[in-house]
C-alpha cells in the first residue's frame, strides 16, 4: 500500500512509504483531513538511523491490525527530525513539560485537529511491557476519550501551551567572574567515571563539549588532573566498540559504561567533533596516538559518508533488520579471515586475545572488536589483522546511510577538515573544496537553507544553527587561508541571524510555523546560542567591535544558570571563559604565587597580580603599591624566589 509519503526527500519518510499506515507529511493536507473528519492526530517523529524508531516500525506500523486502527481513528502525520528540527524541538519541550523529563525517539504525540498537544510518549512497544501498555490498547483508548470526553482533552492541551509559553519571562542575572573555572572542574570530577572515563553512568554519550571546554580549562590552568579527565576519557572511547577500529568511525552512545557496545549509528556531528577533540588533545599532549585518531575518523568520513565534498547525515545501526549485523563477527569466521590474509596460523590466537574476539562472544554471541589499550598495539600482525576484518565486511551490506545534507553538521565537519589542515596539508584541500560546495548548494541568492537530499535542490529554510556552525566554519577557513572572501560572507549570515533570531539578549531556534527558543544546553552537540555569539565574539575582533555587545548581552541573559551548573553548558561556559580570560588567567597565575606570599615580609598584603597593557608585563600590587615589573610571569615568580 503506498501512503502519502511516496514523493517525498526525506530518507526517512521514504522508508515509512510502504507501511499499511496512511502517513501524510506534516502539512495542510493533513491537518485539513483531521478537522474535516473531526480526529484527533498521531504524530510520530523520528529520524532514519534511529533504532528504536525501527522497531516501532517493525511492531507496529507495518502491523495491518495496528494501521486498520490507526487509519480508522486517527490521521497519522511522520516527521524527520533531522529535516524539521523546529518541529521536532517543539514536541520535545512539549514531552518534556508533560512527563518532566527529557523525551527522544521515536516522539509519540497526540494531537487535537487543531494541532494542540494532549498526550505524549517515546517508543511505545506493540505489547505490554516495560511498565507500559501495548500501542494498540493506547490507540483505542485515546480513540474513545477523544469521542467522549474531548472538551477535558482539550482543555488540558490549553493548559500545556499556556505552560509551553508562559507571557512573562523572568530573567536573573548574576555576575560572571572566574570562579566559573574551579566550577566547571568540581562538577566534572563530581560526574567523571574514574575507571572508564567520560560522564555519567550508561548509556554514555561522548559528550565531546565537556571534553573540549575542559581542554581549555587546562591551557589556562595547567592543572593536570582536567587533562587527565579528558585523556582517560578519549583513550577508553578509542578501545573499540564505540570506535570502529575497522573501518574507523565514532557510533553515537555506548550502552554500557566500558564504551563496548554501542547503538552502531554513525552520525556526522559526533564524528565531525570528536575528531576536533582528539586533534586538541594532541596538541595539549604532543601525542600521535590523538592525532592518529582524528585522521583516521576524517578519513572515515571523507571516504565512506560524503559525496563531491558533501557529508551525509548519518549511517544506520541495523542491517537487514538486525542491529549491529554489519559490525560483528564470529569466532570461527574472524580466525578464518587471518588465515585467508596469510598471517601465519601461530599468532591467531594471541590475535584473537588482543581483539577481544572468543568462542562466546561480546555483543549476543558475536565479537565487537576491542583492545585493551589502543595507544600501545605491539601484538604481532595487529595491522595484517585488522586488514582481514575488513575483507568480511566487503561482502556484508552496508548500513543504511542517509544522504541527507544538514548544513549545521556540515559545517562542523568542514571546520574540523580546518583544524586538521593545519597539521595536514591534504584536510585544507578537502575543507576548502569541501566548503565551496555547501556554500554554491546551500546559500542561494542570498538565502540559507537548512537540508536537502544530496543533488537535490534544497527547500527548508535554515535555523539559528545553520547560520552559528558555517559563521564559525567561515571564520576558520579565513584564520586557515587569510582569504577575506571568508569573514565577509561569515559576517554578511551573522548579520542575518541577529535580524532573524536576536531580541533583547535572547535568541530564537526558529521563526514561523514555530517560534521556539534556542537551548543553551549542549545536548548530543553545542547549543546554537552559544556557537552563534562564539562566531560573532570571533566577529568582533576581526571585523568590528560592535558585535561584542550581542555577545555580553547573551552572556547576561544566561549568566545564572551558566554560572550556577555550567556543566551543564559547555560551550556557553567556554563563552564565558573566553570573555574573561584575561582575569582568568591573572587568577590562575596569582594561585601560582601563593605558596610565596606568606614568607614576604616586604610585602603588603592583600596582593593582586596586574596586566600591565602597556608593556605587555606584570605586576604585583596592593591597594598601595606595586611590586615588580617584569615582562613575563616567570619574572616574578624569580624574584619571589630569590627573596623567600
Amino acid at each position: 500500500m503506498e501512503n502519502h509519503l511516496k514523493n517525498e526527500h526525506s530518507p526517512y519518510l521514504q522508508q515509512h512509504a510502504d507501511n499499511p499506515v496512511d502517513w501524510y507529511p506534516w502539512g495542510e493536507k493533513a491537518f485539513q483531513k483531521a478537522q474535516k473528519e473531526h480526529k484527533p492526530i498521531f504524530l510520530s517523529i523520528g529520524y532514519s538511523s534511529c533504532h528504536w524508531c525501527h522497531v516501532m516500525e517493525h511492531e507496529s506500523f507495518e502491523d495491518e491490525k495496528t494501521a486498520k486502527i490507526l487509519n480508522e481513528y486517527f490521521v497519522s502525520i511522520k516527521v524527520d527530525r533531522e529535516e524539521r528540527p523546529d518541529i521536532d524541538k517543539h514536541f520535545q519541550d512539549v514531552y518534556q513539560l508533560m512527563n518532566g523529563r527529557p523525551g527522544g525517539w521515536p516522539a509519540s504525540i497526540f494531537l487535537t485537529e487543531d494541532l494542540k498537544p494532549f498526550y505524549s510518549a517515546t517508543y511505545i512497544p506493540d505489547e505490554p511491557k516495560y511498565g507500559m501498555m501495548s500501542f494498540t490498547s493506547l490507540l483505542e483508548i485515546v480513540a474513545d476519550k477523544y469521542k467522549n470526553e474531548k472538551t477535558t482533552l482539550v482543555d488540558e492541551a490549553d493548559k500545556i501551551l499556556h505552560h509551553l509559553n508562559p507571557k512573562e519571562d523572568k530573567i536573573q542575572a548574576t555576575k560572571l567572574d572566574e570562579s566559573i573555572v574551579g566550577r566547571v572542574i568540581d562538577q566534572a570530577k563530581q560526574l567523571f567515571d574514574n575507571q572508564e572515563g567520560g560522564f555519567n553512568k550508561a548509556p554514555k554519550f561522548p559528550q565531546a563539549s565537556i571534553l573540549d571546554l575542559l581542554l581549555d580549562i587546562y591551557k589556562l590552568t595547567d592543572d593536570k588532573e582536567t587533562l587527565n579527565m579528558v585523556l582517560l576519557s578519549l583513550s577508553s572511547m578509542a578501545r573499540g566498540g564505540l570506535r570502529d577500529l575497522v573501518d574507523g568511525g565514532f557510533c553515537r552512545y555506548s550502552t554500557d559504561n566500558e564504551w563496548l557496545v554501542p547503538h552502531f549509528e554513525k552520525m556526522t556531528y559526533d564524528n565531525a567533533l570528536l575528531s576536533e577533540v582528539y586533534l586538541k588533545a594532541y596538541h595539549a599532549t604532543g601525542n600521535d596516538f590523538y592525532k592518529n585518531i582524528a585522521f583516521e575518523t576524517l578519513d572515515f568520513m571523507v571516504e565512506k559518508m560524503s559525496h563531491k565534498g558533501l557529508f551525509y547525515s548519518a549511517s544506520d545501526a541495523d542491517t537487514e533488520g538486525e542491529e549491529g549485523k554489519y559490525f560483528v563477527y564470529s569466532y570461527d569466521k574472524a580466525l578464518k579471515s587471518f588465515e585467508k590474509a596469510g598471517i601465519p596460523s601461530k599468532a591467531h590466537e594471541t590475535l584473537a586475545q588482543a581483539l577481544h574476539i572468543t568462542k562466546e562472544g561480546n555483543f549476543e554471541g558475536k565479537n565487537i572488536i576491542r583492545v585493551d589499550d589502543a595507544s600501545s598495539l605491539e601484538t604481532p600482525y595487529y595491522a595484517e589483522a585488522i586488514e582481514a576484518l575488513k575483507k568480511p565486511r566487503e561482502k556484508r551490506t552496508y548500513p543504511f546511510i542517509d544522504k541527507k545534507v544538514i548544513v549545521s553538521w556540515n559545517a562542523m565537519m568542514i571546520k574540523s577538515l580546518f583544524k586538521a589542515g593545519r597539521t595536514d596539508e591534504k584536510y585544507l584541500k578537502l575543507a576548502i573544496k569541501s566548503l565551496s560546495r555547501l556554500l554554491e548548494s546551500m546559500y542561494i541568492n542570498g538565502q540559507l537553507f537548512h537540508s536537502a537530499l544530496i543533488d537535490k535542490e534544497p527547500k527548508i529554510h535554515a535555523f539559528l544553527e545553520d547560520y552559528a556552525f558555517l559563521c564559525e566554519a567561515l571564520i576558520e577557513a579565513y584564520e586557515s587561508t587569510l582569504d577575506e572572501v571568508y569573514l565577509v560572507t561569515a559576517t554578511k549570515l551573522a548579520n542575518n541571524a541577529i535580524e532573524k533570531y536576536f531580541a533583547g539578549g535572547k535568541w530564537k531556534f526558529s521563526r514561523g510555523e514555530f517560534e521556539t527558543n534556542a537551548d543553551i544546553y549542549d545536548s548530543s552537540y553545542p547549543s546554537s546560542v552559544s556557537t552563534m555569539i562564539s562566531a560573532l565574539y570571533s566577529i568582533s575582533s576581526l571585523v568590528d567591535i560592535v558585535y561584542k555587545k550581542f555577545v555580553f548581552k547573551t552572556l547576561e541573559i544566561y549568566s545564572y544558570d551558566v554560572m550556577r551548573q555550567p556543566i551543564s553548558t559547555p560551550k556557553m561556559s567556554k563563552m564565558v571563559i573566553r570573555y574573561l580570560k584575561d582575569d582568568i588567567i591573572i587568577k590562575a597565575k596569582e594561585d601560582k604565587l601563593k605558596p610565596y606570599i606568606p614568607q614576604l615580609d616586604t610585602l603588603p598584603h592583600p596582593f593582586s597580580l596586574l596586566k600591565n597593557d602597556t608593556n605587555d608585563g606584570y605586576m604585583l600590587c596592593n591597594s598601595n603599591s606595586c611590586f615588580g615589573h617584569e615582562k613575563n610571569f616567570e619574572g616574578i615568580v624569580k624574584i619571589l624566589e630569590k627573596r623567600v
